[in-house]
């Protein structure tokens, strides 16, 4: 019974710890081809829009390539464009708050 006891204490240590060191995934990069694409100068592929959702966080690729309209208030959140799409994010993190088409 001890044994058991002790067993489960183990495991449940050690499942807790590897959810304690998993890194969330905010600074995920574009794959090799675009990536190489985008450091040419190349626009982005058509739908690049359709994988970003708020909650997301916005690539350091993406992020390197938007125009700042708007610059932080007291809320963190700025405003960024990039190819006529309108994204809201938090400056420090890059966690995308609203997306919005159109130029503004």
């Amino acid at each position: 019974m001890m044994k058991t006891l002790i067993s489960l204490v183990c495991v449940l240590m050690v499942s807790l710890s590897f959810a304690v060191q998993a890194k969330p995934d905010q600074d995920k990069s574009l794959p090799p081809g675009l990536a190489k694409k985008l450091a040419k100068g190349e626009p982005l592929p058509p739908g690049w829009q359709k994988k970003l959702a708020p909650g997301q966080f916005l690539a350091e690729d993406y992020y390197r390539r938007a125009k700042v309209i708007s610059r932080p208030a007291t809320d963190g959140i700025i405003t960024v464009q990039i190819e006529g799409t309108i994204i809201e994010l938090f400056e420090h993190s890059r966690e995308i708050v609203r997306i919005l088409d159109g130029h503004r």
